[in-house]
């Protein structure tokens, strides 16, 4: 599956890894990840990671992220990770390398680079990254390993999620042959600062229950300035106040910024994928998102969600 990527990263000397915006913990573990994996093995490479940050991961150890020139890009070959359209890249110039890889789990929306590797039987871009690693004999050392292996667990909801299986076990336990402390990783990303704890207290007292069992949270961006944190804070780390709740079965937190309004859309029965891509995002079966233009986009969506719920 992954001969041509290996193949690539073996002819430039130049790579470029990128991956969604907004980067949760796969995206940015699947980044580190791949770029220890390249210099482990292939130590005259220039390996560079670009893209915005999220503050809930910086504590990540290599997550700092590189500023580069366009020029960089001229003889480059660009990698994207955990990205399923082209609008999610954080940093566009990926179109100008030389040569384009994408590497992604997600449910495929389009064609975004010469050279695409998808499989969505993986519950993370992470265990994707680490399955070529291994396929391909390349060495993981403890850096790439607990990079890879704190994207699974994030996106696995530690190993919780349906999409966690057999194999997910299988790459998981590879990773920690590796000399990491898990609960470094664990500690960071489970162990919250009051001021949060009581954000998500707020949070919940605002979910809302439309018809058929559908939870809803919608924040308008002046509330939103008001708390403080960064929008991926807002949208996708308090969308699960409502994962809990005895019969829902969809819910979905809209949050607006200065960019649209973020909708992050979940289930524990239903595809709600398809309602992402229809409003221009994407995802997997049960966790997906999109970027709204409007408040009343995003009820619309509301409505959908609520058809789907009632099928």
């Amino acid at each position: 599956m992954f001969e041509k990527m290996l193949e690539a990263i073996k002819a430039y000397n130049k790579i470029i890894i990128h991956r969604h915006k907004n980067p949760d913990g796969d995206a940015l573990g699947s980044q580190i990840g791949l770029k220890n994996i390249i210099l482990e093995n292939f130590p005259e490479k220039e390996v560079y990671i670009v893209g915005d940050m999220s503050q809930r991961f910086s504590f990540m150890e290599g997550a700092f992220m590189d500023v580069i020139p366009d020029s960089t890009y001229k003889d480059a070959l660009a990698i994207v990770l955990d990205t399923s359209a082209e609008a999610l890249i954080s940093d566009p110039r990926f179109k100008t390398a030389a040569l384009t890889v994408r590497v992604d789990h997600h449910i495929f929306c389009e064609k975004i680079c010469e050279i695409e590797i998808t499989d969505t039987s993986y519950e993370s871009c992470c265990g994707l990254v680490t399955e070529f690693a291994i396929e391909c004999g390349l060495r993981l050392n403890s850096l790439a390993s607990k990079s890879l292996y704190t994207g699974m667990i994030t996106d696995s909801g530690r190993f919780r999620y349906d999409s966690t299986n057999s194999n997910t076990f299988r790459l998981a336990s590879r990773l920690m042959e590796a000399k990491f402390d898990t609960n470094d990783i664990y500690s960071n990303l489970y162990v919250d600062d009051i001021d949060f704890i009581k954000l998500r207290a707020k949070f919940t007292l605002k979910i809302n229950i439309a018809d058929f069992g559908v939870a809803y949270i919608y924040t308008p961006i002046d509330e939103a300035k008001t708390y403080g944190v960064d929008s991926f804070t807002l949208s996708r780390g308090m969308v699960n106040t409502m994962g809990d709740i005895r019969g829902v079965n969809i819910w979905v937190n809209f949050t607006e910024t200065e960019d649209g309004v973020l909708a992050e859309l979940r289930s524990n029965k239903f595809n709600i994928n398809q309602i992402a891509v229809k409003y221009g995002g994407g995802g997997h079966a049960k966790a997906s998102g999109a970027t709204l233009k409007s408040r009343d986009e995003a009820m619309h969506m509301l409505g959908d969600l609520v058809v789907l719920a009632k099928s």
